[in-house]
């Protein structure tokens, strides 16, 4: 008889996390210090508006600022680059997340690289990408850290284990495999034109989906045994993985919802409590 896999439960992962931030936090208050998270969203996208209003409302229960920036979907990506220049000249922000998807019209990753790499908490510029993949980022890409913070927290072995990533984007497939790579796992990055992909992902003693396709990585690719780390999240609260059919295969896997997702933003208030306490300390 089959062991029943290990739920790796996020919600209870972004508490523990949280839990420690509440010190920090009441620590830098007490310096005089208010950490400020600054988002911005250009347009009406509803998904969008909902993330937003999810990470403003996780900040304020951590005595977190959260200075929210709406900008009509008209917005040029000049416009756009001086909103930010103006966030990253104002010394009460130290954080700041611009929204992914920006409206077609605007250069999204000219937009990214106008962000100071101090208040990178997202890690979406290239500068931020490149120390990543050195080992050296002070704020890795937040779903990719989320996910090996669950690794983590669960003890689940990284070096020399075999990790199947399906998704190549520049803030969750490529960071994560490089992550990945630096605790010594073998990596292998699949994507949309990867042929043969269900006999590479059965191959996988971890499997990332991070293709944000519903229901995409079917439980007849997964090896016995393997962890899954579900990225996806998608209409109805569907993950990449096939869940049902997947959890009869696994050793480990994430929810969705409740398992990336929570820890992803958890990692967001970290990383901006991160970047709060470099600037008290100088």
């Amino acid at each position: 008889m089959k062991n029943e896999p290990l739920i790796l439960d996020g919600n209870q992962v972004a508490s523990n996390i949280k839990e420690v931030l509440k010190d920090r936090v009441n620590q830098l208050l007490e310096k005089g210090v208010t950490p400020c998270l600054a988002t911005i969203l250009v347009g009406d996208d509803p998904a969008s508006e909902t993330y937003v209003r999810m990470k403003g409302n996780a900040c304020k229960r951590l005595g977190i600022d959260s200075k929210r920036v709406v900008l009509e979907a008209s917005t040029s990506t000049e416009e756009l680059i001086n909103v930010i220049q103006d966030l990253n000249n104002d010394p009460s922000v130290h954080g700041i997340l611009l929204q992914h998807p920006v409206p077609h019209h605007i250069d999204e990753r000219a937009a990214f690289e106008a962000i100071s790499i101090e208040k990178d908490v997202d890690g979406v510029t290239m500068l931020g990408f490149a120390q990543n993949a050195f080992d050296q980022a002070a704020f890795p890409s937040c779903t990719p850290a989320a996910i090996l913070a669950i690794m983590d927290e669960y003890k689940l072995p990284m070096e020399g284990k075999h990790a199947v990533v399906v998704g190549r984007s520049p803030i969750l497939g490529k960071p994560v495999s490089l992550m990945l790579l630096n605790r010594n796992a073998t990596v292998t990055i699949c994507h949309s034109r990867t042929q043969n992909l269900d006999q590479l992902v059965s191959q996988g003693d971890i499997v990332v989906a991070a293709v944000g396709k519903p229901n995409f990585i079917q439980g007849d690719w997964i090896k016995p045994g393997a962890v899954i780390m579900d990225a996806g999240y998608n209409e109805g609260n569907i993950g990449d993985c096939d869940y049902e059919a997947c959890y009869e295969r696994a050793s480990a896997i994430t929810p969705v919802p409740g398992g990336v997702g929570p820890v992803t933003i958890a990692t967001l208030l970290k990383h901006t409590v991160d970047a709060a306490e470099k600037i008290a300390v100088k």
